[in-house]
């Protein structure tokens, strides 16, 4: 795969972060809204601050299990961003694990 086949990873943490950020907007279900927050929070520490592929594929890895975790949100819109957020998320440990050369 070629540099402009995919955005560049910040980028693709940025969107993760925005995902995640938009469903704090959303009327979801208290259940839900404690593993989204935690979710949105480390995905916006790693869209602000640089760390190595290893640090962001194992706290991408948290947002997914986050994610997992989170269960009904009890809002379309709010699904909708999270199944976006969980989309991205997996594209990024996969490509990263790639890069490594390790399978996933």
């Amino acid at each position: 795969m070629s540099d402009g086949d995919e955005p560049a990873v910040g980028d693709r943490l940025d969107a993760l972060h925005e995902q995640l950020a938009a469903t704090a907007e959303r009327p979801v279900a208290r259940a839900a809204s404690a593993h989204l927050g935690e979710a949105e929070a480390v995905a916006r520490d790693l869209a602000e601050r640089p760390a190595d592929p290893d640090t962001v594929r194992e706290r991408v890895g948290h947002v997914v299990r986050l994610l997992r975790e989170a269960g009904d949100t009890e809002d379309e819109r709010a699904d909708e961003h999270v199944a976006a957020a969980l989309e991205l998320a997996e594209g990024l440990i996969a490509e990263l694990a790639d890069s490594d050369g390790e399978s996933t």
